[in-house]
């Protein structure tokens, strides 16, 4: 019993040595560059999701003026089709002196002019 109660302190106090070596100045040093590596991954990670959040913004702003633009197109749309009626012409002209014609036009033909 002892010997495995000794086998096991060994095996802990190796793994903190192990710890210790992994920690170590020269360990740090030496990996330095992936540091620095994994830094610029993390700086890219952050810059990405503020771009994608700044562009779904804009999205979302531009649908928002398409929709408005869409609903002021239709709305003179139906206007000038409203306005564009004979009847409504007919009210559109009156304060100018125009009339309806009552009887239908004349077809003037070239050899009834030179007469």
């Amino acid at each position: 019993m002892l010997k495995e109660a000794e086998i096991k302190e060994q095996i802990i106090a190796a793994q903190k040595l192990d710890w210790k070596k992994i920690l170590s100045h020269t360990w740090v040093v030496k990996n330095i560059p992936f540091f620095l590596f994994l830094t610029l991954l993390a700086i890219l990670y952050i810059y990405n999701g503020h771009y994608a959040d700044k562009l779904v913004l804009k999205i979302n702003t531009t649908e928002k003026k398409i929709k408005e633009l869409e609903y002021e197109y239709k709305t003179i749309k139906s206007d000038v089709i409203f306005r564009s009626k004979a009847s409504e012409l007919i009210k559109a002209v009156a304060p100018l002196g125009l009339k309806e014609l009552t009887a239908p036009p004349v077809l003037l033909r070239g050899d009834e002019i030179k007469k």
